[in-house]
């Protein structure tokens, strides 16, 4: 586990973007595992930085998160909306090449495994994008979720819920379940890169990246991922112990070790 720390969250995304245009580069057909939500823009901002200065993203495939279940494809808060409109039209993506968990199919649980079908299919997700909820859920994750985890459907914890009503006119119009990808689907990435920011988020970064690995904190069994960053600003890293270890290591990478 890696941990870049920097004050701003537009200089994290800055390097994660770096990361990401230069391996899509290298392999234009790049599979992309997307997250919504506010902590993924400056990400998302600043990879159309790249899309504008020559990086094709043409091929590049991607498969989101999770989705709701019960609200339409097209409300502007269906993930599949919000994939679109903010990833996949600023960065010149080909919208069939991305995919959205399948939450409004009649038969939920076949649609599930059918999804993991397609990433397997695809090669695997080579960076999957991530936030880190206050509970420490990643993805829809919520604590006490298997670590074996597979994408399937999810009750919403009420917190959740609640954090995410400022994108709709009302609590009651969240939906109280989704489909996600599970924590060993996850865990299948070949990379993680994972955002936090503000000191709302502190004490989940530091029970995911130094605290005992429990189904309390779903986000601490990225402590077993092979190649999990987490990119964190000030405020997100302040109850961490080891902030001074992690700078330095990041300050003496060796040139050979890139993210």
């Amino acid at each position: 586990m890696e941990i870049v720390i920097a004050p701003a969250k537009e200089d994290l995304a800055a390097v994660a973007a770096d990361s990401l245009a230069r391996q899509i580069r290298v392999n234009p057909q790049f599979v992309l595992g997307l997250a919504t939500g506010s902590t993924p823009l400056p990400l998302y901002r600043a990879l159309k930085r790249h899309a504008d200065a020559g990086v094709d993203f043409s091929q590049v495939r991607g498969f989101a998160l999770d989705e709701y279940v019960g609200i339409p494809e097209e409300h502007p808060e269906s993930y599949a909306s919000v994939i679109r409109t903010q990833v996949v039209e600023p960065l010149g993506m080909n919208p069939d090449l991305v995919h959205v968990p399948p939450a409004r199919a009649s038969d939920l649980a076949a649609a599930a495994e059918d999804y993991e079908r397609r990433i397997r299919e695809a090669g695997g997700v080579d960076v999957q994008i991530l936030g880190i909820g206050a509970n420490g859920h990643i993805g829809f994750n919520e604590p006490t979720s298997s670590f074996a985890s597979r994408t399937r459907i999810k009750t919403l914890a009420p917190q959740t819920r609640a954090d995410n009503a400022r994108f709709f006119d009302s609590i009651d119009e969240v939906p109280t379940h989704c489909m996600t990808q599970g924590l060993g689907t996850i865990l299948d990435a070949k990379k993680v890169f994972l955002f936090a920011f503000g000191e709302n988020k502190a004490d989940a970064v530091a029970g995911a990246v130094e605290g005992p690995v429990t189904a309390m904190c779903p986000g601490s069994v990225l402590q077993f991922h092979q190649h999990a960053v987490f990119f964190v600003d000030e405020a997100a890293a302040s109850k961490l112990a080891n902030t001074e270890y992690y700078r330095y290591v990041f300050e003496h990478k060796p040139t050979w070790q890139v993210l």
